[in-house]
């Protein structure tokens, strides 16, 4: 079974706070990916950057001081046409920092290590938190494959986007 993994696609990463226009295309483009999923049956789990009113005060608020996905704003949501795409139908994973250590728990939990045979990953930024993820899931699940669907993913720039690319082509993963 394949699982897709919907990396932070949200509001402030797309057209808000954190946005660009690279990681706005990823969004419409990752929308078809999600779509296939759907129609396949087979599960998709997306996660959430979550921060809170807090955020200046922590580690990442002090190197970033760009307020961003704070719960409960408009920023937190998933950019619209991904909600669209997902049609709820998917198991959400918020996390505090760049990786989701409960990523792999839950997947586990939910459908079990012994029946997936590939993760498929897309989302943004390909620099920070989708290779931050693609790493946890590589280590959790070292005999499944991982695979970048890179035009469905963008990074803060499109020379990060591609180091981060090459980097996980190093650590094994099929880039697409």
């Amino acid at each position: 079974m394949r699982v897709l993994i919907v990396v932070d696609l949200q509001n402030d990463f797309t057209t808000g706070a954190l946005g660009n226009t690279q990681c706005a295309e990823a969004a419409v483009r990752s929308a078809e990916k999600i779509k296939e999923f759907r129609a396949s049956g087979e599960p998709i789990f997306a996660t959430l950057d979550t921060h809170f009113e807090n955020y200046a005060e922590t580690r990442e608020g002090k190197a970033l001081p760009v307020a961003h996905c704070i719960k409960g704003t408009w920023g937190h949501r998933l950019d619209p046409v991904v909600e669209e795409a997902l049609g709820g139908e998917y198991t959400p994973v918020e996390k505090l920092t760049f990786g989701s250590k409960d990523l792999p728990v839950k997947i586990a939990e939910k459908i079990g290590a012994e029946n997936i045979e590939e993760f498929q990953i897309i989302g943004v930024c390909t620099d920070i938190c989708v290779i931050s993820n693609a790493m946890i899931l590589r280590a959790f699940f070292p005999e499944v494959t991982v695979r970048i669907i890179s035009g469905c993913c963008a990074g803060v720039t499109p020379e990060s986007h591609s180091t981060a690319l090459d980097a996980m082509r190093a650590c094994q993963m099929i880039i697409d």
